[in-house]
């Protein structure tokens, strides 16, 4: 049996025995999970192994502990989308505006008239890259944004959304860089990271390194696959054939980078990929999302709180729903704010008012502004989804019920 350490308030017992569940019933290996509630932290949880062997020579246990990293893959997305909206909330970056107007390149194909926003958004129809990048190109960034800034859109922009696997990063950052001239790793870690004293990076330092946990793949467990989970644990056939065909824009998007990236290589999380590649602890997700609501507890322990990272006006633009319906990419229908993904079946959280981003594999983080939720989520097996799986979604439903709302 996992040993489950941190702690919990008083009443939410019920989260840390669903923590526990997911070890024994559910296939985790390692894992950690924090909630921020009014700004508050409740709930502090981690277990299981930080770099397990799967199918290999066996190798000594090595626990996971209260400051272990794990590579969040997408949750990274929601990081990359606030470094944006905070240049736009400090005057700095128009989201109307051309992303030409910043970045001339990208007029391209096209593509002279598409506002920032859209990138955010996903409506900027360029998912996927009609050649693919190597990975010495993943890692020289001037050549992964020229690559984004020449290709032709895939649909007419503005008209449909799709999600952006990878090419998210490169054009939401570029256009950091080009605005702030820092690299959008620079720049979160800077202006939000620091100050908010978050275990976050876009681009990890070398002194981080030892702190990172490993990633695993894992098939769903068998407790997914046949109980009462809540989510469709199988993909409907015309999602199943648009991941199977190469020539589908779902899989082509998933493969703008061949052959896919190592996310366990060392060179590689000391890149930014700011689509993919972020590294951080549940209690930093917890704690970023919760600064995007309301005020933060201060990092120095003194009791004392942060104001929110961003004010209600510009917070109301960034996660009130933007698009929402059929996705060209993943085939189902999505809903995104501007860089937040919305609660929805696709993509499960708290409530109708939850916005955040999953991560392939399993992690997630979210806030919650009607509840007062900070949500963070990080595990290193990573179990088939791009959109959150039966581990994060029995956590959701614990913390539910210590609410009072319910299942």
């Amino acid at each position: 049996m996992v040993e489950i350490w941190g702690e919990t308030a008083e009443g939410f017992e019920p989260v840390r025995e669903a923590f526990a569940r997911n070890f024994a019933e559910y296939g985790e290996l390692g894992a950690a999970f924090t909630l921020y509630l009014r700004g508050r932290k409740v709930v502090d949880l981690w277990g299981g192994d930080a770099r397990p062997e799967v199918g290999g020579r066996p190798a000594p246990a090595v626990p996971w502990t209260a400051d272990t990293a794990q590579v969040l893959r997408s949750v990274t997305k929601g990081l990359s989308a606030a470094t944006a909206l905070l240049l736009a909330e400090r005057g700095l970056l128009d989201l109307d505006a051309p992303v030409s107007s910043y970045w001339p390149e990208f007029k391209a194909a096209g593509k002279g008239a598409v506002p920032v926003r859209w990138l955010l958004s996903h409506q900027a129809g360029v998912p996927a890259l009609d050649v693919p990048l190597r990975l010495e190109s993943v890692l020289t960034w001037e050549r992964a944004v020229a690559a984004v800034a020449a290709q032709e859109p895939a649909w007419e922009p503005g008209t449909a959304h799709g999600y952006h696997p990878y090419t998210f990063g490169w054009l939401v950052g570029e256009v950091v860089r080009r605005v702030s001239g820092r690299t959008i790793g620079q720049y979160f870690a800077e202006e939000i990271a620091r100050p908010f004293g978050l275990d976050l990076w876009i681009g990890l330092p070398a002194d981080a390194a030892p702190r990172v946990g490993k990633l695993v793949d894992l098939p769903a467990p068998e407790a997914a696959r046949t109980g009462p989970s809540g989510l469709r644990l199988r993909p409907k056939q015309s999602v199943r054939d648009a991941y199977q065909d190469p020539t589908s824009l779902t899989a082509r998007a998933f493969a703008s980078v061949l052959p896919g990236v190592d996310m366990n290589d060392p060179v590689v999380q000391a890149a930014e990929i700011p689509g993919a590649n972020g590294i951080g602890t549940a209690r930093s997700v917890a704690r970023f999302y919760a600064a995007l609501i309301g005020e933060a507890d201060r990092p120095d322990g003194s009791g004392a709180l942060l104001p929110p990272l961003f004010g209600p006006e510009l917070l109301a633009r960034a996660v009130g729903p933007v698009v929402n319906g059929p996705d060209r990419v993943l085939i189902v229908n999505s809903t995104f704010g501007l860089g937040f993904w919305r609660h929805g079946p696709t993509a499960p959280m708290a409530s109708p008012a939850s916005f955040g981003h999953p991560g392939r594999g399993g992690s997630l983080g979210f806030a919650d502004p009607e509840l007062g939720l900070g949500f963070g989520y990080v595990t290193n097996g990573m179990q088939p989804g791009v959109t959150g799986d039966v581990r994060s979604r029995n956590l959701i439903r614990a913390v539910r019920e210590c609410l009072g709302l319910g299942r």
